[in-house]
């Protein structure tokens, strides 16, 4: 099993002992909470993720090992949340680790089916985004 494969895993062991949405809901905003806030010099038009029905940012950068590091924020406590999840996953990969797995903890925490059409789109925003670095890198030859 690859380590992002791994990375999901965890993450739905985790949801999973909370069957509860409104208690998941809370998870996502505790997660939301011990982000780090994004440095001002990133919450420009540039690095906004379009598709968000709050402000949202990313901005990616490589580390020596070839790894993408992905950093986010958001206006919103919920999207602040699911950026940060998506972070644990796909952060410190490698763009062939990021553009080679499928984000199947989605689906398999409820994701899908159980946040607002607005909050899946933000998520899937953020994907595209996610996805989006990690191609501009391994094209830049990284």
């Amino acid at each position: 099993m690859s380590r992002l494969k791994e990375r999901q895993q965890k993450i739905v062991q985790e949801f999973s002992a909370v069957p509860d949405w409104e208690e998941r809901y809370k998870k996502v905003i505790a997660l939301g909470k011990e982000l780090p806030s994004l440095d001002d010099q990133y919450k420009t038009e540039k690095y906004i993720i379009k598709g968000c029905q709050s402000e949202a940012w990313m901005f990616a950068e490589m580390n020596d090992n070839g790894e993408v590091i992905y950093k986010a924020d958001s206006e919103a406590m919920i999207s602040r949340g699911i950026v940060h999840l998506l972070m644990k996953v796909y952060s410190q990969a490698t763009p062939d680790e990021i553009l080679g797995t499928e984000p199947d903890f989605v689906k398999e925490i409820g994701f899908e089916s159980n946040l607002t059409p607005s909050r899946a789109n933000g998520l899937f925003a953020m994907l595209k985004m996610m996805r989006y670095y990690a191609m501009a890198f391994k094209a830049m030859g990284h």
